[in-house]
C-alpha cells in the first residue's frame, strides 16, 4: 500500500486500525459504562442536544472554506450553496429540504459555470 508515493508497511496499517479501535471503545466506555447509569446534570443534557446539530456543519466548513478541488481557495459555487442551505434551514426549520436546495445549487452554479466537479 502506498500514501503519496510513501511506502506504508502492512504492519504499521494494522496498528493504526487497532489502536483507532481501542481508541474508540475507551471513548465509548467512558460514558457508556461509568456514567450511564447516573443521571446526568441538566446543563450537560441541554448542551449534549448540540452535539449532532454541530457535527454537520463541522464537516463541511471546511470544504466550503477550504476545497481541495479549487487548490483550498474559496469559489462561487461551493459559498453559493452553503449560503443557500444556511438560508433554506433557517426559514423553513428543514434539514432535509435544506441539504437538497444546497445541493441543487452547488451542482447548478458548477454546470452553469463550467467548473469541475
Amino acid at each position: 500500500m502506498t500514501y503519496s508515493g510513501t511506502p506504508i508497511d502492512t504492519m504499521t496499517i494494522w496498528i493504526v486500525i487497532i489502536g483507532m479501535a481501542v481508541g474508540s471503545f475507551v471513548l465509548r466506555f467512558v460514558f457508556i459504562g461509568f456514567v450511564g447509569r447516573r443521571t446526568m446534570p441538566e446543563w450537560l443534557l441541554r448542551h449534549l442536544r448540540y452535539t449532532a446539530v454541530a457535527m454537520l456543519p463541522a464537516l463541511v466548513a471546511p470544504l466550503v472554506i477550504w476545497p481541495s478541488l479549487t487548490v483550498g481557495q474559496p469559489d462561487v459555487p461551493r459559498l453559493s450553496a452553503a449560503a443557500v442551505t444556511l438560508a433554506v434551514a433557517m426559514i423553513s426549520k428543514n434539514v432535509v429540504l435544506a441539504i437538497f436546495c444546497g445541493a441543487a445549487t452547488l451542482y447548478g452554479l458548477l454546470y452553469l459555470l463550467g467548473s469541475g466537479i
